[in-house]
């Protein structure tokens, strides 16, 4: 029941990420900048959550008993580098903003999936996540090889319909590919904190900081003056990027440690390439965008790769995490 519940959770954040990079792909293109648009949905999740923690008794004790780990206090410490997980984050978030007014959401995900589950394989053997090294078993490296000939027949169907860009398809792997480990490292954070609300703060300062210093660059090299976002009173809808990313980091640092972060991350793909086809049929990012047969065939092999790694997870318990 427990494999059943943490599934159905990893679909939901699946979805809750398409749904986020709708938003912040408009969002973007209202505020004429992706890492400024990123920089402003982090610094709404961030308020969001910084009010929950401070009237949240467990969460603020969560931070006191996170804050021990770290520095050594109570064994076994958690490493400076297990708090980093919101740089996967904020790259990913910027990736929604740069990529999906371009490509479409459908596109981009396939592209996230690609790097998604190549190091979802690599976090996996390392012991990344809190649920410890897992074995790297061949269904579980043709569940990957599945995701990435998926991957790559989306793009070959971007290329006919003139709408692949190269460069914005690596970035959004390379995003993707960090994700994998922001998975797995805010697991860590929320098993030491004992609360995965304190995981989602950590996750939002960190990655609020990183895309701050990359939004305040960018805006001195590029030209362009800072085009505000319309106020939250006027607009709302494109406010929700930041409280949607706190519900799915949440879910995920609870999630990640039954199911190891390839099997989560495949879950977590299947709900993304459904939810990316339902967005850009609905509401596509480009006015007469059509999709593809191959992202329909992409979301097939998906499945078939989750499937493959459940049935090729070893079932073995997994050995420890490093300290």
């Amino acid at each position: 029941m427990q494999v059943v519940r943490d599934g159905s959770l990893a679909v939901l954040v699946g979805v809750l990420a398409v749904i986020q990079a709708r938003i912040n792909g408009e969002l973007a293109v209202r505020v004429s900048s992706g890492f400024e648009a990123a920089a402003v949905s982090f610094g709404a999740g961030f308020v969001m959550l910084a009010v929950v923690v401070l009237v949240n008794p467990g969460s603020r004790t969560g931070l006191r008993r996170l804050r021990r780990r770290v520095i050594g206090r109570v064994p076994p410490r958690l490493p400076w580098w297990a708090m980093l997980g919101g740089v996967g984050g904020a790259m990913f978030v910027a990736a929604q903003g740069l990529v999906v007014p371009t490509l479409g959401v459908a596109l981009f995900t396939v592209a996230v999936v690609a790097g998604q589950t190549g190091n979802s394989l690599v976090a996996d053997r390392l012991g990344v996540g809190p649920g410890g090294r897992r074995p790297v078993t061949g269904p579980r490296v043709v569940a990957a090889v599945l995701c990435v000939a998926g991957v790559a027949l989306a793009v070959q169907g971007g290329i006919t319909d003139g709408s692949f860009a190269p460069a914005l398809v690596l970035f959004a792997m390379a995003a993707g590919a960090l994700v994998a480990f922001q998975q797995g490292l805010n697991g860590r954070v929320a098993v030491a904190a004992g609360n995965p609300l304190v995981a989602a703060m950590v996750n939002f300062t960190v990655g609020l900081a990183v895309l701050s210093v990359i939004a305040t660059v960018v805006e001195q090299f590029d030209g362009k003056p800072f085009v505000p976002p319309p106020a939250v009173w006027s607009d709302p809808v494109l406010w929700l990027g930041g409280p949607i990313g706190v519900v799915f980091v949440t879910v995920a640092a609870f999630a990640v440690r039954g199911l190891g972060v390839l099997l989560f991350s495949l879950l977590t793909i299947v709900g993304q390439l459904l939810g990316g086809l339902g967005v850009d049929l609905v509401a596509p990012a480009n006015a007469g965008q059509s999709i593809s047969w191959q992202i329909f065939v992409a979301v097939g092999l998906s499945i078939l790769a989750t499937a493959l790694a459940f049935f090729g997870s070893g079932m073995r318990r997994p050995s420890p995490a490093p300290r």
